[in-house]
């Protein structure tokens, strides 16, 4: 008698702690959706969160800004399955089960400066701009 009393005892305290456990709700919303011309296969993104790479079934890996602009493509090739980042935002490695390599590329950013409007030297269609940043004051 005595065992059936202190288990309906830690039945009721049991019963009447489990009201008070409660699960977290998490909200969350889509920021952003980038359309692809092909399936994608992989994504990697940037230590910096700075660069967006995603590898689709064609083998073309899009490059997208962190806002999602589409910055330029590479082809890398039907071959390459997966695809991962360096110690930098500069090094891509490109993985193929089916050739069995690592191929391991290194991406430059060119960044296009306007300089309509500056003081040069020399004719206007010169083959070669040289700018010079020479005063951060």
């Amino acid at each position: 008698m005595k065992t059936k009393k202190i288990f309906s005892l830690i039945l009721f305290f049991l019963i009447t702690l489990l009201p008070l456990s409660t699960w977290a709700e998490v909200e969350w919303e889509i920021q952003n959706t980038l359309n692809l011309d092909s399936a994608p296969i992989d994504t990697a993104v940037s230590a910096s969160g700075k660069w967006i790479f995603i590898l689709t079934k064609k083998g073309k890996i899009h490059i997208y800004s962190a806002k999602g602009t589409l910055e330029d493509t590479i082809q890398a090739g039907k071959h390459v399955n997966k695809i991962s980042l360096g110690y930098n935002e500069n090094l891509l490695y490109l993985q193929s089960k089916k050739k069995k390599r690592v191929e391991i590329i290194n991406i430059e950013y060119i960044k296009n400066i306007n300089v309509a409007g500056s003081p040069f030297k020399g004719p206007k269609n010169a083959p070669v701009t040289i700018v010079v940043f020479s005063d951060f004051q």
